[in-house]
């Protein structure tokens, strides 16, 4: 199970690290996929004029750097499980068919009950 953790974790850090690098360097095209439906067209374009989009590809690198780096995973995911929230929601509810995200949720609800001795707190009554 260890070794798995590991693999999950590397994966989606790389995955978030080089898309959070990738939005500031421009390393490689990321066309607007076709076939949008216009409410996620003009959510996009607001996300990205409005300069929100920057602070989220912020907040991917420094969590994806977390997780490749293997240190403070729980800060990483705590950084990382909003987005991933916002990109199934956007999915389902604005382009209605699920895609990447369910595979991100996924990586996420495996990696936080793999770490659920930092989490666990979360899950008591006070």
């Amino acid at each position: 199970m260890k070794y798995v953790t590991i693999v999950v974790r590397s994966l989606l850090g790389l995955m978030f690290f080089v898309l959070g690098l990738n939005h500031f360097l421009k390393f490689f095209a990321q066309p607007m996929p076709e076939g949008l439906p216009p409410d996620a067209l003009a959510y996009t374009k607001l996300l990205g004029d409005s300069g929100i989009m920057d602070v989220v590809k912020v907040l991917e690198l420094v969590g994806g750097l977390l997780l490749l780096v293997g240190k403070f995973v729980p800060l990483g995911l705590t950084l990382l499980m909003p987005v991933i929230v916002n990109i199934l929601l956007y999915e389902i509810f604005l382009v209605h068919k699920p895609g990447v995200a369910v595979a991100l949720t996924a990586m996420g609800v495996f990696l936080i009950v793999s770490y659920r001795s930092t989490f666990g707190p979360f899950f008591t009554k006070p």
